[in-house]
């Protein structure tokens, strides 16, 4: 996968795999290059309001973050194994690019508060505004209203946004392989792992997880079953990769993520050595996603 970025970033090159910088004039080649083009200009408006300072200033006071990993060994049934119960990151998410708005009566508070009922280890929070619909405010109005351990979900390019996840109560945040070069990725968890949070470093193929696996401290691992160039979802992605990585990944707590629907799914992915899932939109669309989670877990 190549993923540009704005100009004056320099070419980027990751293992074999060179990431180009785009012309000024350049249009995005994918969805995600989009994303990652607009993200550049978000948080540089971000920053313009409020300095990185001012974020430093307020996690000084801040409590402790919880710890996200922990929380999805805990939530696993005593004595049973990742196959036969995998934890869940219940994710809150009103859209995608791909597939529009999921739920128009979108409250982030209620669904948090659903999912934590219902057996949720973690909750994941969108706060993409433009492509997804989210916000750090609904991370902060989440962080308030339940004690699960919150990821919070973007497309993370510089530390800014990870001292901002943290100041609204985010224990983790999301590092995707796709879109960083493996010193960004080395740096990004240093800065995590210094604030006691944890990062959830995703991949989708074998070569960024030979790059992931390469890198000091890694402690989660997100398989994304879901191609962020072209939207296509594959079960299958989950169970190649943990066959040909598995005795590579066995002090890492891997996680399956994107296109599970059934009790079956979960089990597929257990099978080949998940230890947790993390499901979004097959609960969001449903009239009462907190009894859908509990249904999903019904195995």
């Amino acid at each position: 996968m190549q993923i540009r970025r704005r100009p004056p970033n320099p070419e980027i090159r990751v293992a074999q795999m060179s990431y180009k910088t785009c012309m000024a004039d350049a249009e995005p080649d994918n969805i995600l290059e989009e994303i990652i083009w607009h993200k550049d200009t978000e948080v540089s408006v971000m920053r313009d309001k409020t300095s990185l300072q001012v974020l430093q200033g307020r996690i000084q006071s801040a409590p402790a973050p919880l710890d996200f990993l922990a929380g999805l060994k805990v939530r696993q049934k005593p004595g049973s194994s990742a196959a036969s119960s995998p934890s869940v990151i219940a994710e809150i998410k009103k859209a995608s690019p791909s597939r529009g708005v999921f739920r128009e009566d979108f409250d982030p508070v209620a669904i948090a508060q659903a999912y934590a009922q219902n057996g949720a280890a973690c909750l994941s929070v969108l706060t993409d505004q433009k492509f997804f619909q989210g916000s750090f405010d609904n991370l902060s109005r989440v962080r308030e209203a339940v004690d699960l351990p919150l990821l919070c979900k973007d497309f993370v390019l510089y530390p800014y946004q990870i001292y901002l996840a943290r100041t609204c109560g985010a224990d983790a945040v999301l590092l995707i392989a796709a879109v960083l070069s493996d010193q960004d990725l080395q740096y990004f968890l240093k800065i995590t792992h210094s604030l006691g949070m944890n990062a959830l470093i995703e991949v989708h193929s074998a070569p960024e997880l030979e790059r992931v696996l390469a890198l000091e401290g890694v402690r989660l691992v997100g398989i994304n079953n879901r191609d962020l160039t072209t939207f296509e979802t594959r079960l299958e992605t989950t169970c190649e990769l943990l066959q040909a990585f598995g005795d590579r990944l066995q002090d890492i707590l891997v996680v399956s993520e994107s296109g599970m629907h059934e009790p079956d799914d979960l089990r597929r992915v257990a099978q080949a050595g998940a230890a947790a899932v993390l499901v979004g939109e097959s609960l969001i669309r449903q009239p009462d996603p907190g009894q859908a989670l509990a249904q999903l877990m019904s195995f």
